[in-house]
This record gives C-alpha cells, structure tokens and sequence, in this order.
C-alpha cells in the first residue's frame, strides 16, 4: 500500500466537501484505490470511525478489505520505536499528552506506514512547537515518513468525480 489515511480525512471528508449522499464517487474510489494497492487505512483507524455510528461507520463496516491490519511484527515493532520516542519527548509536552496519543490510532497508523513505506494521508500539518499534543507530521519528520493532505493526494494519483454526459 503506498498511501495510508488517517481518520481525519475520512470523518472530514464525509462531514464536509465529499458527503456520502452528495459526492458517492469519492467513497467508489477510496475503494477503487484500494484494489489497486494505491491507499488504504488500518483497522485502529476503523474502529475509530465505528464509534460515530454513522453513514461513515457503515461504509467502514461494509469495506474491511480497506483497513489493514496492524498484527504483524513489522508493524508492531515500528510501534514500539514510536512509543519510545514519543515518551521521552513526554515531559515537554501537556500532561495526559502521551497517554492520549499512545491510546489512538495514530502511533499505529505512522508504524504501519513506517514498516511499509507508506505515505500518510493526514489533514494534520506540521508545527514542532507544539505542546498540547503528538501530531501525525512531528512523528513522522522524526522517523523520516513522507505525508500528505488528502488534496495532494487526490492530485497525486489524479481522481476525477466527472458526471456521465446526458
């Protein structure tokens, strides 16, 4: 899998510039994308989503071919560098900071990426002056994984939602 998504893009997405009812071509090709091996997310990243008990969650039930494990030892053992590094940066950051990033699905989303060479596909930007919280883009820098916004990714791989001519 070359890109991974985080839940932001799916949730933002769905919430606002590609509702579900309005833009279903965008969802056909989250999933066209994915049985070309172009993206994908985990499974962390769908059991966040199942707690919205929404259309969202829904389409995640319905598509578990979309979100990858994150059981194997490759995986888990990006895990544990990312844990590690992530802790020793605990006592710049807010207090509960590392148990709330530690407990999500982001750790896991930068080792799954960091195992395969994936690109992370987050609507979180860079800031290494933040203090409140782990942010995707400060890990990743860190452990040198590439990442992108869903538009660079919608320009990268060159999606086109075009209406049949009547």
């Amino acid at each position: 899998m070359k890109h991974l998504l985080d839940a932001n893009t799916l949730i933002e997405a769905k919430n606002r510039y590609y509702g579900m009812t309005f833009c279903p071509a965008f969802w056909q090709w989250l999933l066209v994308q994915n049985q070309a091996l172009e993206l994908a997310s985990i499974t962390s990243v769908m059991d966040e989503i199942a707690k919205g008990k929404d259309d969202l969650a829904q389409w995640a039930a319905a598509s578990p071919a979309f979100f990858h494990a994150i059981s194997d030892n490759q995986t888990q053992g990006a895990y544990a560098e990312i844990a590690a590094h992530v802790a020793q940066q605990a006592s710049k950051m807010k207090v509960g900071a590392l148990e709330e990033f530690l407990s999500g699905a982001d750790p896991w989303l930068i080792a799954k990426a960091l195992s395969t060479g994936a690109t992370v596909v987050t609507h979180e930007v860079l800031n290494l002056e933040v203090k409140r919280k782990f942010i995707i883009p400060n890990v990743c820098e860190h452990f040198q994984v590439p990442y992108i916004n869903t538009f660079e990714l919608l320009h990268r791989l060159d999606a086109k939602f075009v209406l049949p001519h009547p």
